[in-house]
């Protein structure tokens, strides 16, 4: 079943991408309703989303109801239904007034349980990505895909592009140093829609006892991984732009460090400080805010870099953290987060002893090709 479903997939995803003219409009998965609503007719859906879940202006859950699909539990990743809650803050729901019961998948499990799957014929996915392996949101998907495939409830992915997705790089996790802010054997970049990487997830078999979900995936209309995508919405209250999220793959390291990245502002990862970072006069003081509670130097004055104002490039690079750990000249730079940020307790101990990026590189450069052998057999798009 799941290579017909694959060779299926492949076949909608060619076809919406072999226009004879240049595509003018961007549609993602959720849009294109002709293609999965005939699947969701006389069932009790569950939809795994949040507020980045829309169809143009109007949420998921919203069309779903008004077209009479019966939508009874609403699942919910990092960041909550709304997208505005502080980053690690655990959730939970009052679904008193609620049309469906609303579960939260980050606060006592990230798993489904069997009991909160009881009733639900069919699981949607419907989460804006940004393409970098620390974002919870695939660690969420990972975890409604075993749920389903232990429950045998079918899945559908609605596929949303990958703003990161046109390019690929930074070392490849370490299975030993798997966690919710990595669980997979991919580079920090991996350069996938949500949709190609769980069909990784379920053919490289990286699902609890090799389990397979019944997976269906709808892909985007008129893109591929070439053409830049600017979200409609920020994806969770610290990733406010394009020039954060191009950044966010290179400046998240920083939250394994004694630095700041800017949480508590309104440029969060598109600055890096700390209170005593040396010869610069930029600075930035964190607020307790909505998204950003209790932010690293709350109400101090941190001094360091900024990229404010520039235009976004999308590419990962290791000299902000290099030169940070030169001007800081801290032996307690790194804590023991940056390990599992890194996926590896390798790159710490590189970055300490003075290499440089290329050397670096050099060094993941053979486990980076081979990921990207791997990837070809799951993308979707041209």
């Amino acid at each position: 079943m799941q290579r017909f479903l694959f060779l299926s997939l492949i076949i909608i995803s060619g076809c919406s991408n072999q226009s004879q003219e240049a595509p003018t409009t961007i549609s993602p998965g959720a849009y294109q309703t002709e293609q999965y609503l005939s699947l969701l007719r006389n069932k009790s859906i569950g939809l795994t989303v949040n507020h980045s879940s829309l169809i143009n202006e109007t949420h998921l859950t919203d069309s779903l109801l008004s077209l009479g699909i019966n939508v009874t539990k609403v699942y919910t990743p990092e960041h909550g239904f709304t997208g505005t809650v502080s980053d690690g803050v655990s959730i939970a729901y009052d679904s008193a007034d609620s049309p469906y019961e609303l579960i939260s998948l980050y606060g006592k499990n990230k798993k489904p349980t069997k009991e909160q799957l009881n009733g639900i014929d069919l699981m949607i996915f419907d989460i804006q990505d940004v393409g970098a392996r620390f974002y919870t949101y695939i660690s969420t998907m990972h975890y409604v895909m075993e749920a389903c495939a232990k429950n045998n409830i079918p899945l559908i992915i609605l596929d949303r592009p990958n703003p990161n997705g046109s390019y690929v790089d930074g070392p490849v996790l370490d299975t030993a140093f798997s966690s919710f802010v990595g669980m997979h054997p991919i580079p920090i970049v991996h350069g996938l829609t949500v949709g190609e990487l769980a069909l990784m997830i379920n053919g490289e078999g990286w699902l609890e006892n090799g389990l397979k979900a019944d997976l269906t995936v709808i892909p985007v209309g008129n893109w591929d991984h070439t053409i830049p995508y600017s979200l409609p919405i920020k994806p969770s209250p610290n990733l406010p732009d394009d020039l954060s999220i191009s950044l966010y793959p290179s400046l998240c390291l920083f939250e394994g460090t004694i630095m700041s990245v800017g949480r508590g502002t309104d440029h969060a990862f598109q600055q890096i400080g700390h209170p005593q970072y040396p010869d610069t006069t930029y600075s930035f003081t964190p607020r307790s805010r909505e998204g950003a509670k209790w932010p690293p130097y709350e109400d101090q004055k941190c001094y360091g870099i900024s990229w404010k104002g520039e235009k976004p490039q999308y590419k990962f690079s290791l000299q902000p953290l290099i030169q940070a750990y030169k001007k800081m000249n801290e032996v307690d730079f790194f804590n023991d987060y940056f390990k599992r940020l890194a996926g590896n307790d390798v790159l710490q101990k590189q970055v300490e002893m003075g290499m440089t990026e290329s050397e670096i590189r050099a060094t993941w450069q053979e486990s980076l090709n081979q990921f990207k052998q791997k990837r070809t057999k799951y993308l979707l798009y041209n």
